[in-house]
């Protein structure tokens, strides 16, 4: 029993008595607070001004070591460290017994004169702390601080071991007498040098350069006389000699040939069986070797816009010509101030075997079935420079203000609101935006969505906000967005956007810097995969400006070659500004003046042409065998598709539209078809919309001009009917105006800050590329012709299209008077097509019109086309 009492009150002493859950434990409360000290920012300022002071201390005790270490070193070596806690100890250093200590320390026992670095460290590191970002990067300046350490204090010992100043200190010593018995002192020299030359090509990457030669001195012109039948079988040559004489120039130097054996120079021109095709002509490159260059045919005016620009010519290398005996040299030719080459294509077979042993000898770096450089449209205007950056104004800051109180009181507010109604959250977070902070709640099991979302009302009366939206749930969040506007907004430059990394290093084929999110991140699109856009906003919410920012975003980024813009603006004085670029990035009508189209009768004619435009466009994706412009313009980059027959390279072309409403109310079906015909169609080959309004209701933006228009922004509109008209959903009438908007884009709704740019800003641009040569004018469209005019205008043989005798030529031939035929061969519109067969018509060349049928083909043969054709002159 005694036993079982004993072993009772050990279980019982051993068993601690059950935890108070009310009283929290010291040590974690203790913990918490140590943990919130340590982030606490005003903790920063303080080790950052602590280690400032520390640096400012040793930088002042190591300069006074320099010049007291000789009194001050015997006291130390004695009594150190109880030198720091004896009065009767005096020092010569200026900041007393500790800074001659530390000094010592530093000098004597560690890094001698590299110990400075030191001062560098804890300076980068206080100023890091008292400003809260990285100034100075830390882990790099570590890195060099470390090498510093070691090869100074080691290079400094080197040069002056004899001294008795530790210049070197410990560490110096001690690595310069391991290494100098290692390698000898003359290899350790090298080895400091190397050493310190490595590192200055690491930090400043020096770049070594042999000196080039000098450039040679011009060459003169000889002559090459050769046969008739030689320039009858090489078309080549006889491009270059007009006159038909057989003299071919060539480019020879003007000194004598140093390849001259007794004044004859052996020169074989190869088959073209052996693998050489035309074009291939013999020029001298240098004093020692010849080459074969290819003289590519003379491009089509479409190429390129200066007529002086040539491309280089492609070379197959060929080993210099020896010289050969009297007795091998059957074909040797005398080298005089006029090279004679005789060349008879009868004697092939004789001259077969050395033309075989010439052609082992040929070893060309290309063939004749190589391509072409790649054509280059920027050579266009290869001098246009794009806009710089300082163009741009800053407007307001980059960085977004928090004020911390407003987003503690925001959520202090929406947590009391939502208990009100016995709706309680997990969590909630607050993220900051230029315009809104966005308030993320995590509601609490069994609590409906729904309940949340009908509460917006009352939590904007709460906030006293205007404005608020509630995102209900975010997605691919599972969270609840409450978006609240901010009492100071911050103005989102589009400099900034445009300066951005995710910009400049952008691969998009049309890149637009349209605005900031929420989160501050950069919302940069591509507007050829849009591939349309529509812009509805209520007037004096930003759809100007927003405009402006995607014509100079792409200004930006684009060369003229490579976009065209159709500016129409109904109110004739926004896209004003633009006139000045009308020789680089504008399109227009033949016969227009003005590249701004503002009157109505003409934007019809525009789009229209536009259609016939597109139409062209396709016709030139089958011909080449594409699908959309980006494989065109790459197969006629690489030279596949022959200018000859119509190709050319297709640059981008954005219509932009500043008032639709306007438009429609004016024109109604006649500008509704080519739009809706445009957005169906026209994406492929390259024709991208624009479209601003500020009245989104459904009789302007129809069902078939929204199903086309995937990408939309809408601005602040007026009534929730307007944005659910834009954007198929409500929100656009939360908005809080001046350029707060709601992008709907790959299927995704986002809240964006759209980027300002001012028009003092636009003017600048606009002037900077408009005083740059440009192209002689505005980027053509094709010919339109209203059948409205051409019903009541009679046809007046002197006033007849300067196409009508190509067009009689087409009609004579074929003996077939359709219309279509001659759109087709000539490449024409309807229209124009409609009228060269009215007035041919008119000149009795084709008979009248007769329905679905082809008219009736008058003349039968050329001759008798010829002499109508005289007469009507």
């Amino acid at each position: 029993m005694a036993g079982n009492k004993l072993k009772s009150k050990k279980v019982e002493k051993k068993s601690p008595p059950p935890p108070d859950p009310g009283v929290l434990k010291p040590d974690k409360e203790a913990d918490v607070k140590m943990k919130e000290l340590v982030k606490d920012e005003r903790t920063h300022k303080v080790v950052g001004t602590i280690l400032l002071l520390l640096s400012v201390y040793l930088l002042i005790a190591f300069t006074s070591y320099l010049f007291t270490w000789d009194e001050d070193q015997s006291l130390l070596c004695k009594a150190c460290p109880n030198i720091l806690f004896r009065d009767d100890v005096v020092v010569e250093n200026a900041l007393g017994r500790l800074g001659a200590f530390l000094s010592n320390w530093f000098f004597f026992n560690g890094f001698g004169i590299a110990s400075y670095l030191f001062c560098y460290l804890f300076f980068i590191f206080g100023i890091n702390a008292i400003v809260g970002r990285r100034v100075f990067r830390p882990w790099r300046n570590i890195k060099y601080i470390l090498f510093g350490l070691i090869y100074i204090s080691t290079t400094a010992s080197f040069l002056a071991h004899t001294a008795e100043f530790p210049f070197g200190g410990a560490l110096g010593d001690a690595i310069n007498h391991w290494i100098t018995g290692f390698i000898g002192k003359i290899g350790m020299a090298l080895l400091i040098f190397v050493a310190g030359f490595a590192w200055v090509i690491y930090k400043f990457n020096v770049d070594f350069k042999w000196p080039e030669k000098k450039v040679k001195p011009p060459k003169e012109k000889s002559k090459i006389v050769l046969p008739q039948e030689e320039l009858e079988l090489n078309p080549m040559l006889q491009e270059d000699d007009p006159a038909g004489e057989g003299v071919v120039e060539e480019m020879l130097p003007a000194k004598p040939n140093k390849l001259k054996d007794n004044g004859n120079i052996h020169v074989s021109f190869p088959n073209q069986e052996d693998g050489f095709e035309d074009g291939y002509e013999l020029v001298e490159k240098d004093q020692e070797e010849h080459h074969i260059s290819y003289v590519p045919p003379k491009s089509s005016p479409h190429d390129s816009a200066d007529a002086d620009e040539e491309l280089p010519a492609k070379e197959l290398a060929i080993p210099p010509f020896e010289t050969t005996p009297a007795s091998k040299a059957k074909h040797a030719v005398p080298l005089d101030e006029e090279l004679s080459l005789e060349i008879n294509p009868g004697r092939e077979e004789a001259a077969a075997a050395e033309n075989d042993a010439v052609h082992e000898e040929l070893t060309p770096i290309t063939t004749s079935a190589d391509p072409l450089d790649p054509y280059e449209p920027t050579l266009d205007l290869r001098d246009y420079k794009h806009p710089g950056i300082d163009l741009l104004a800053v407007h307001g800051s980059e960085k977004i203000t928090q004020d911390t109180s407003e987003l503690e009181k925001n959520k202090n507010q929406i947590i009391e609101t939502l208990k009100n109604y016995d709706i309680h959250i997990q969590k909630i977070s607050a993220t900051v935006g230029p315009t809104v902070t966005l308030y993320e709640i995590v509601p609490a099991a069994g609590v409906r969505i729904s309940k949340i979302k009908n509460l917006e009302d009352d939590i904007a009366l709460s906030l006293a906000a205007l404005g608020i939206r509630i995102i209900a749930p975010i997605p691919g969040k599972g969270t609840i967005g409450i978006e609240v506007p901010n009492v100071k907004k911050t103005i989102v430059s589009l400099r900034n956007l445009i300066a951005s990394d995710k910009f400049q290093n952008s691969t998009m084929d049309l890149p637009v810097a349209i605005g900031k999110k929420i989160d501050n991140e950069n919302f940069i699109a591509d507007l050829a995969k849009m591939p349309h856009l529509l812009m509805a906003g209520a007037t004096g919410q930003g759809k100007s400006v927003g405009i402006n920012t995607l014509l100079v975003s792409l200004l930006y980024k684009k060369h003229p070659s490579q976009l065209k813009f159709i500016l129409v603006d109904p109110k004739k004085v926004e896209l004003s500004l633009y006139k000045l670029i009308e020789k680089h990035f504008l399109a227009k009508l033949p016969g227009e003046e003005d590249a701004i189209i503002t009157d109505t009768k003409k934007v019809i004619h525009t789009l229209n042409a536009l259609c016939i435009e597109m139409d062209l466009r396709y016709d030139l994706l089958k011909e080449a065998g594409t699908r959309n412009i980006r494989e065109y313009n790459n197969k006629f980059v690489q030279r596949k598709l022959n200018p000859q027959k119509g190709h050319r390279y297709l640059p981008f072309i954005v219509l932009v539209v500043d008032e639709f409403a306007d438009l429609i109310m004016t024109a109604g079906k006649e500008v509704e078809m080519p739009i809706a015909r445009l957005a169906q169609l026209a994406r492929a080959v390259g024709i991208h919309l624009i479209i601003a309004t500020q009245r989104p209701s459904v009789n302007i933006i129809t069902g078939t001009i929204k199903a086309n228009f995937p990408a939309r922004i809408a601005f602040k509109v007026s009534s929730k009917v307007d944005s659910r008209t834009i954007l198929d959903t409500g929100g656009a009438e939360q908005l809080i105006g001046q350029g707060d908007m709601l992008i709907s884009y790959n299927g995704e709704l986002v809240r964006l800050q759209c980027a300002f740019v001012d028009t003092p800003e636009v003017e600048e641009i606009a002037e900077f590329i408009g005083q740059q040569r440009g192209y002689t004018d505005a980027y053509m469209l094709p010919e339109y012709v209203d059948e409205k005019d051409m019903e009541s205008k009679e046809f007046a043989l002197s006033e007849r299209d300067s196409l009508f005798e190509d067009a009689a030529r087409v009609i004579v031939q074929s003996q077939q008077g359709s219309t279509s035929l001659l759109q087709r061969r000539m490449k024409l519109g309807y229209n124009r097509a409609g009228r060269l067969m009215d007035q041919l018509e008119a000149a009795g060349i084709v008979g009248p019109s007769m329905g679905s049928k082809a008219r009736e083909v008058h003349v039968k043969t050329e001759a008798d086309l010829e002499e109508i054709l005289n007469d009507l002159l």
